[in-house]
């Protein structure tokens, strides 16, 4: 199982091994190339990127595996991007939003639920303005 620093660490501590033998467990794995948060970062997002939003990605990187914005943002620019609108339309076709059908209310619901997602606000915006126009 792949594992970011961070989280190898994480787990050794809270196993009460000592400080200096966590770091010297993972200069060991580092040296044989089986820690490597680049490449972590890079089969996340590759492996996830059609089903959640750029943003979303970032957050999971960084809060819950421990990777450095600087490393997340690096991956990214090398990674072609997804296509965020699709994504939206997508998710808008599962919930079965039609615009001409919806109040106000549901079309905030709609929007808040996306944004909770991660996607842009002009991004929710634009689509759904396509959905209308469709």
């Amino acid at each position: 199982m792949d594992r970011t620093e961070a989280q190898l660490r994480e787990k050794l501590l809270k196993a009460e091994f000592e400080p200096e033998i966590v770091e010297q467990a993972i200069a060991y794995v580092y040296s044989y190339g089986y820690l490597d948060d680049e490449r972590y970062v890079r089969n996340y997002i590759e492996y996830r990127k059609e089903q959640k939003s750029r943003r979303q990605l970032e957050q999971e990187l960084q809060f819950r595996k421990g990777v450095s914005p600087e490393l997340i943002q690096r991956v990214y620019e090398e990674l072609e991007p997804a296509d965020e609108k699709a994504m939206i339309r997508k998710h808008l076709e599962k919930k079965h939003y039609i615009p001409s059908q919806s109040d106000e209310k549901q079309r905030q619901k709609m929007i808040a639920s996306l944004q909770r997602k991660g996607f842009r606000t002009g991004d929710i915006l634009t689509v759904i303005k396509e959905y209308k126009e469709i």
